[in-house]
């Protein structure tokens, strides 16, 4: 009896060793190393603006306005009614957000919908401490914002890190000042990658489950190492709050805007000249193309980098600078993060054969600092002609181009009336627009289009790909040929 007792005794204290490591690194905490250590460096930002007093007690202003989430907010805390105010301006809080300090001289990076119509923005620190902050530059494309303060001392700074390496999977820390509360630390993981939620010309956000709320943006989401792999920008939520969906601007695109920032006091990007549109795979069999992948052009702009390389519409891009293009998203991006004035190789698939085309970028702010708006067509223009794919055409001819508002010069074919339910109308063709192409010939009148129509049905093609107009843009459309 005494034996084995004493062999109990022996195996409980070896399982109470075995287990106090174990709670001892519990105890530890997991990230509140990283934590205390990442905290100094993160900022919470407060900022004020000139409004008109209101009558009543609603006297907000949507903090988001001029940004993808002004609807959100009004939706969320409720629309207040403009005609009850007054014109007398008084200062009050116009946004909470955070922010992060990337020098010791006092450079802060923020979201500009934090600091957007701001007449003062205070950053305090981790520390409690406050400054009066000033716009260095913004870049509303991205949702970026460089701040500065002038800083007493050296201020604690983060590190980057390489968005490009981040894996689904991998352990996201956001921190930040939700609700004005202050510095608050939240963990998660990352969820996806490349996200496209319509928010601007160049997403390819990062999505966590970390939670993020309103107050948190503008503020860093590490990795496990520390570095900073995207600034906390949107979140999904149907409620206000957080729901386990949150979207940050990957840090490689931010280190390069922010570069440019710092550089002109203003973001430099490339620009080719062209629109482009995905290639489904009705387009791709319509234009003989190997597979659904690539950028189409639907069209080129005058004396554009592209238009002088010789870029013609219905070609598709397939490579940009080395960089294969899965999908059309892919290539606004990589352009615009070219040098400017920099020669970069083209290949495009020409009728079923690679071009490789040498073009110079221009520069996009450039080019949109003088973009004159071009007149609308009027989409409700009305008239009888011919009805081929559930389309009633007229020949676009001088008349009718100033009856529009168009140049005399302009030609093409009217879609003055769609079918429902026939083929134009499920390719999402509406009256108003304008017939340019059939594939890669010029249609210039309602007879050309016909011709070009019976030769697709001779060759016993299943769909026909239409470059059409519809005010500015042009775009291709399949249309299926079965009826």
């Amino acid at each position: 009896m005494t034996k084995r007792w004493t062999g109990l005794i022996v195996v409980l204290w070896v399982c109470l060793l075995a287990v106090r490591p174990m709670a001892g690194h519990a105890h530890d905490g997991g990230h509140a190393e990283l934590a205390a250590r990442l905290l100094p460096s993160v900022v919470s930002i407060v900022t004020e603006t000139e409004v008109s007093t209101r009558s009543t007690s609603d006297r907000r202003v949507n903090p988001f306005e001029g940004t993808p989430l002004e609807d959100y907010y009004w939706r969320f805390f409720g629309s207040p009614n403009p005609d009850q105010q007054d014109s007398n301006p008084r200062s009050m809080p116009l946004a909470q957000g955070s922010g992060f300090i990337i020098s010791g001289d006092g450079d802060i990076i923020t979201n500009v919908h934090v600091i957007n119509r701001a007449t003062r923005i205070i950053v305090r620190l981790d520390d409690g401490t406050e400054h009066e902050a000033t716009v260095v530059a913004t870049d509303p494309k991205t949702d970026i914002a460089l701040l500065g303060i002038d800083a007493p001392e050296d201020l604690p700074t983060v590190t980057f890190g390489d968005s490009d390496d981040v894996r689904i999977g991998d352990l996201a820390l956001a921190i930040g000042n939700p609700f004005g509360f202050g510095n608050s630390v939240t963990a998660g993981i990352i969820s996806a990658r490349q996200r496209d939620i319509r928010a601007g010309p160049y997403d390819q956000f990062l999505q966590t489950d970390a939670p993020i709320n309103r107050g948190n943006s503008g503020g860093p989401l590490f990795n496990s190492d520390g570095e900073v792999i995207g600034v906390n920008t949107l979140i999904y939520t149907p409620s206000g709050g957080s729901v386990g969906i949150g979207f940050a601007v990957p840090s490689n695109l931010v280190v390069h805007v922010v570069s440019q920032l710092r550089e002109f006091g203003r973001t430099r990007r490339g620009w080719l000249g062209v629109r482009i549109q995905e290639v489904t795979p009705e387009i791709a069999e319509g234009l003989g193309l190997p597979a659904a992948r690539g950028a189409l052009v639907s069209s080129v702009t005058p004396d554009s980098p592209a238009e002088k390389a010789g870029l013609l519409v219905g070609d598709t891009v397939v490579r940009f600078d080395g960089v294969e293009i899965g999908e059309m998203r892919e290539l606004p991006r990589l352009v615009a993060e070219a040098a400017v004035g920099r020669d970069v190789e083209v290949a495009v698939i020409r009728d079923g054969e690679e071009v490789v085309i040498n073009v110079r970028l221009g520069e996009l702010e450039a080019y949109e600092a003088g973009d004159d708006e071009a007149p609308h067509p009027d989409g409700e223009a009305q008239g009888e002609g011919d009805v081929l794919l559930g389309m009633e055409l007229r020949t676009l001819d001088a008349d009718l181009a100033r009856e529009l508002g168009l140049g005399e010069d302009a030609g093409g074919v009217l879609v003055t009336g769609v079918e429902p339910d026939g083929p134009a109308s499920r390719a999402g063709i509406e009256a108003g627009d304008i017939l340019l192409n059939a594939g890669r010939v010029e249609v210039r009148t309602v007879g050309d289009f016909a011709r070009l129509l019976d030769e697709a049905r001779a060759r016993e093609a299943r769909s026909m790909v239409v470059r059409i107009r519809r005010g500015e843009d042009a775009m291709y459309v399949a249309l299926a040929l079965g009826e």
